[in-house]
């Protein structure tokens, strides 16, 4: 594909659009020589790209990947860590924190393109998309008990809403790491390709999810995601609520006008 516009932040993060998919920004991790380990430098990168990327109204998918060949992202960087005071760490925290929370407040659809290692906070950057397609190369897990402390980047609340309070507690007590067919197995990816094809099919999947409305795609995604966990009643009004955003905008009347006229919607996006 060819790249028509590419934005780096920092020297970690870079976003990049290409022609022919002008609505889905690919978003790289970019740290190949310690794996995309996260250091605070990355994690502020991260953050900076995901303020600018839910700034920008052309974005209806964002598609989360990795520069490395063999690694998605193997989490913090310990090494980091471990050079770090009790109060330096506690001054870290907010910027580690917000990296995680970046990618999780993306307000269009998210796609995490996994392949080799997806461990610790490199698999919670992979929970916080809306999707995850992995390659047969891709081993994920929830290593941090291992190391003296708990996943901090989402994956305790993440984990368990896909794939239940037992089976969180199990991967997280035992801090395994879940290779590819079991991991599809048991939810922790929704895709699983063949070797070296999940960022192609990640992109591809993007393509098609961003030909949809982008009102409409923002609103559904504000609708699931404050939706889960409530109740039913509270939940649907959750929907109304999504529902009456979109059932008056412009994407609406432009929807339903090319479903009559047999042609693709040319969508305003408001």
């Amino acid at each position: 594909m060819t790249i028509t516009s590419e934005q780096r932040f920092g020297e970690f993060v870079v976003v990049r659009r290409y022609e022919g998919q002008d609505h889905v920004a690919e978003l790289v991790l970019d740290r190949p020589k310690v794996m995309n380990a996260v250091s605070t430098d990355m994690a502020r990168s991260i953050g900076a790209a995901c303020e600018a990327l839910g700034a920008d109204r052309g974005v209806r998918v964002t598609v989360l990947t990795s520069s490395h060949d063999r690694a998605f992202c193997v989490g913090a960087d310990l090494k980091e860590r471990n050079s770090l005071t009790d109060a330096e760490l506690m001054r870290q925290r907010p910027t580690a924190r917000a990296a995680y929370t970046g990618v999780l407040e993306l307000p269009m659809p998210t796609i995490a393109a996994v392949h080799g290692f997806a461990l610790g906070g490199g698999f919670e950057l992979a929970l916080a998309c809306d999707l995850i397609v992995a390659d047969r190369t891709a081993v994920v897990g929830l290593p941090e008990v291992s190391v003296g402390v708990i996943p901090g980047g989402g994956g305790t609340q993440l984990l368990p809403r896909r794939v239940g309070a037992a089976r969180a507690a199990e991967l997280v007590f035992t801090a395994r790491r879940v290779e590819a067919a079991e991991a599809r197995e048991l939810g922790l990816v929704d895709e699983l390709v063949e070797a070296g094809r999940d960022r192609e099919e990640a992109l591809a999947l993007g393509g098609r999810i961003a030909a949809n409305s982008p009102v409409g795609l923002r609103a559904a995604k504000r609708a699931l995601r404050l939706g889960h966990g409530l109740d039913l009643r509270t939940g649907l009004e959750v929907e109304d609520s999504a529902w009456r955003s979109v059932a008056f905008s412009g994407d609406r009347a432009e929807g339903v006008a090319a479903f009559n006229e047999k042609r693709r919607p040319n969508w305003p996006g408001e």
